[in-house]
């Protein structure tokens, strides 16, 4: 007979999220997790694998959020060129609740772990492939509605904020001069003139 889990399986995954996003992959211990989640060492297994499976499980859930916040966050917004400067706004100042010197849980995958793992290479482009269809609709419905030019290349200009994106990303851990970066994002939104 399986006894049910004593602890609340989510709580769970958020506390290993944010003990993996501060120390990084390589630099948390299972004695790490298992004290942050309040569980013990079997239980974490029995429920999540061993901690490259958690890591996957936790980095799974961290895109769905980010994916989810990015694309209500650019839906909301009043024009489409308000939306970008939203988002990239957002990067600076720490936006979805996040801790701008932590940066972006999956942009530091791909920084730690992507060059020598295929699945988190996998993991982390699909992230920013996403988060480049986000824009590039961004940018579409922006010309369907006239607010930005017919001429623009809506594809292009999606490739090159999300890759700026990340770069900002990486940028904000080191904390940066805001007028620095301030100035990086006024430059960035020359792209949709």
């Amino acid at each position: 007979m399986v006894r049910p889990r004593e602890f609340d399986e989510q709580q769970a995954l958020s506390a290993a999220m944010q003990v993996f996003w501060e120390k990084g992959y390589e630099a948390t211990s299972i004695s790490d997790l298992t004290t942050r989640m309040g569980i013990q060492r079997p239980s974490l297994y029995a429920a999540f694998g061993g901690k490259k499976e958690l890591f996957e499980t936790v980095l799974h859930k961290y895109t769905q959020i980010s994916l989810t916040y990015i694309e209500n966050l650019l839906s909301r917004a009043p024009s489409a060129r308000e939306a970008v400067r939203i988002y990239l706004q957002g990067i600076i100042e720490g936006g979805g609740g996040r801790q701008t010197n932590l940066g972006c849980l999956c942009i530091n995958t791909m920084v730690e772990l992507a060059p020598h793992d295929q699945s988190f290479a996998h993991l982390t482009k699909d992230y920013q492939l996403r988060i480049t269809e986000l824009l590039r609709q961004t940018i579409e419905d922006g010309i369907r509605k006239g607010e930005l030019a017919s001429g623009l290349n809506a594809v292009a200009i999606a490739r090159a904020l999300t890759v700026s994106a990340v770069g900002l990303a990486v940028t904000m851990k080191s904390a940066p001069e805001h007028a620095y970066v301030e100035n990086a994002v006024t430059e960035l939104l020359t792209l949709l003139v």
